[in-house]
């Protein structure tokens, strides 16, 4: 699919007490840095501070989700406010409605949605619709949530992400990898994409990242992860593809193994954000070693969440 830059309209974001969620390059980059810095916060107090008392969030999701779906609610819950979840199948998303009248009728009942989805311009719809904030809880075209995390993660772990060297290893063409993209001009760090040429970053999502400041390369050679910081990989199989066999063979060079690790250096960390496919596009050494951060990443997206959360309600102060 051709890449298409999206926003909602002015109009629309207007109507909103509050301020949509949609991807890192729709948010300014000051804002989403004041957004990492609450997360930390609540990280040190994740109890006690209750601003979404009487407040619903929506959880809709179209497709399966384990920690969207209990980070989201866990993160409500302990800012105090209540969940309802939907799937596609239960209510109508663009079936017998628009999806921005979706987005109209729950602006009625709640005060935040969350819309986890595969076609990206179906967040748009509801965004546009919606008189509430709407958060992107994932799209085929990216996972803005999930980077955010990995931004909190590696400031943990590495200090600054700034002047640093991320290396992607598999598929060009994913909805992580886009966000990540989208990551690496406002936090300022260098991305190597490293990925076979039948499965590489279409040029102008490559293009768009770096007009906006992004230092990001591709290349086809596994070996350009030396000296990286930070490596990532992702499944190499999606619920949207058919190719299978084609992509197993194709990724199998850039699987995340321990002669990779050795490549980027004994102080490089392993981000991936699960679930995965283990003994495919990571070894089982590799995601359970010392250098894997993994599991911190996970837990940093409810810290994450509820930041936004916050973020998205006009919500900065821990008092």
């Amino acid at each position: 699919m051709p890449f298409q830059p999206k926003t909602i309209s002015q109009d629309a974001a207007a109507q909103k007490p509050g301020r949509d969620f949609l991807g890192l390059d729709q948010v300014d980059a000051g804002e989403l840095k004041s957004i990492l810095a609450f997360a930390h916060k609540l990280k040190k107090k994740p109890l006690g501070f209750h601003p979404m008392e009487g407040k619903t969030l929506a959880l809709i999701f179209e497709k399966p989700s384990t920690r969207t779906r209990v980070s989201f609610e866990v993160g409500m819950r302990q800012l105090g406010g209540g969940v309802t979840n939907l799937s596609g199948a239960e209510i109508q998303l663009g079936r017998g409605e628009t999806i921005a009248d979706t987005g109209r009728v729950l602006s009625r009942y709640t005060d935040l949605i969350m819309l986890r989805t595969f076609a990206e311009h179906k967040l748009y719809e509801l965004a546009e619709g919606a008189t509430i904030p709407v958060i992107n809880g994932l799209t085929d075209r990216s996972h803005p949530c999930q980077v955010m995390a990995d931004m909190m993660t590696v400031e943990e772990r590495l200090g600054s992400i700034k002047g640093k060297t991320a290396v992607w290893s598999g598929d060009g063409d994913n909805n992580v990898l886009i966000s990540w993209m989208h990551a690496a001009p406002v936090f300022d760090f260098s991305l190597r994409i490293l990925c076979p040429p039948e499965f590489t970053t279409p040029p102008e999502i490559l293009a768009a990242a770096q007009k906006r400041g992004g230092r990001i390369t591709v290349a086809a050679d596994p070996e350009a992860a030396k000296g990286a910081d930070i490596v990532i990989t992702d499944c190499w199989i999606s619920m949207h593809n058919s190719d299978a066999a084609v992509r197993q063979e194709s990724l199998a060079p850039y699987q995340v193994n321990a002669a990779f690790m050795r490549r980027a250096g004994p102080k490089a960390i392993f981000m991936h954000c699960l679930p995965a496919h283990r003994g495919e596009e990571v070894t089982d050494e590799v995601i359970d070693g010392k250098q894997s951060v993994v599991w911190d990443e996970a837990e940093n997206r409810l810290h994450v969440q509820k930041a936004v959360m916050c973020w998205c309600l006009n919500i900065n102060g821990l008092d």
